[in-house]
């Protein structure tokens, strides 16, 4: 009895176990063993924001882009407010002696910018570059042209003015189209301007320092000639000026309050060893004072001694072109530099690689631009291989 019920409790489940894998409907879909993949929307990462580079900064607060306040603009030559129609007019560079026959000069101390060099017989010349003249009747005595010179003014997009030039070295570069000039009747200019110049009595004095840029000659000079009085538009500025209100005063730099281009003896060929030229910084006002053979350098028109804010040694490559003494200067490339200002001396280079129509700027030891400080500047052109003969203390 007992084994009859397990036969037919196992002949049940083998029945069982039939139908359900053997005896389903024929009308039901078959069921297959598949597994649905579902794909993942992939996340989205948070964005990392690289950090934002930092702007150039500069030691100082310096002028930016120019705007017209009250009628007035800040200068490129000096930084300092002046009338609209002036800042946005061109300047001259007018070409004046400066050995011990010619004295004194006659406006210098309303010049920008005044650039010094050597020329033939080891003395030096200077440039004087003016964009506020209006006041005065005339400048000078006015002198004749050497290349180097001319091709600083370019740099400024100054209007050259000049009587006589170093015809060999000269001509050929002045009577290009592209260059202004206003240049008296010698042999050698092809477009001369006479009525800009004449002659101003001086008892006792030779008749090459008689001759003078007359102004209001000048303007019909220039009226005549067609130049235009307007900056280019591609113009660049020369100096990175401190802004208003602050002194650039490089604490700690070394103190130069006495400066001189040729030494404190004299006696060297490198141009300025005849007249002992030298500045001595006033601290009460931050200005060099000029002095030359011994005395205060005065300017005629004021009878006030000339001075500037700032001082820069340009050291360029030299080199004696003929018998006549003729010399060259290297005013394009690059060279080592010192600017003065604010009593401080910064040793650094200068460089100009971007044509005639660009100016050489000045840059510090670790080649950052120079801030130099509102007010007309001095430059002296360091005939290099006397470069030994600078002092300053």
């Amino acid at each position: 009895m007992h084994n009859k019920k397990i036969t037919l409790l196992m002949a049940s489940l083998l029945l069982t176990f039939s139908c359900l894998t053997g005896c389903g409907s024929k009308d039901e879909p078959e069921v297959k063993n598949e597994v649905e993949i579902v794909e993942e929307e992939p996340v989205e990462e948070e964005p990392v924001e690289e950090p934002a580079e930092e702007e150039p900064t500069t030691a100082y607060p310096v002028i930016g882009e120019r705007e017209i306040v009250n009628g007035q603009m800040q200068s490129y030559l000096t930084g300092e407010w002046t009338d609209k129609d002036v800042a946005t007019r061109r300047p001259i560079a007018v070409m004046i002696p400066n050995n011990k026959p010619a004295m004194p000069q006659y406006g210098l101390s309303q010049a920008g910018i005044i650039y010094e060099a050597p020329v033939e017989g080891r003395i030096t010349r200077l440039m004087a570059v003016f964009e506020n003249f209006d006041d005065l009747d005339r400048i000078g005595p006015v002198r004749s042209s050497r290349d180097y010179f001319l091709y600083v003014a370019l740099g400024y997009e100054a209007i050259y003015c000049n009587w006589g030039l170093a015809r060999p070295y000269v001509e050929e570069l002045i009577n290009r189209d592209n260059v202004n000039n206003v240049s008296a009747a010698v042999e050698g200019i092809y477009h001369p301007a006479d009525e800009a110049f004449g002659r101003v009595s001086r008892p006792g004095y030779a008749t090459e320092f008689t001759g003078y840029l007359k102004i209001d000659g000048l303007m019909k000079a220039v009226d005549r000639l067609g130049y235009d009085w307007n900056y280019d538009d591609a113009y660049v500025r020369p100096f990175l000026f401190a802004a208003d209100d602050v002194i650039a005063d490089y604490a700690d730099n070394a103190d130069a309050t006495m400066i001189y281009p040729g030494g404190k003896s004299g006696g060297n060929s490198g141009g300025y060893g005849s007249y002992h030229p030298y500045f001595e910084y006033h601290e009460d006002d931050h200005l060099y004072y000029r002095y030359q053979d011994g005395n205060k350098q005065i300017d005629e028109y004021n009878n006030e001694q000339l001075t500037v804010s700032n001082v820069i040694f340009q050291y360029c490559h030299g080199e004696v072109r003929d018998s006549h003494d003729y010399l060259a200067f290297g005013v394009h490339g690059e060279g080592d530099a010192i600017i003065f200002t604010n009593g401080k001396v910064i040793k650094g280079t200068w460089s100009r690689y971007d044509g005639d129509f660009t100016p050489a700027h000045f840059f510090d030891e670790n080649g950052d631009e120079i801030i130099v400080n509102q007010g007309k500047t001095w430059i002296c052109n360091i005939w290099e291989e006397y470069g030994e003969y600078v002092e300053y203390e």
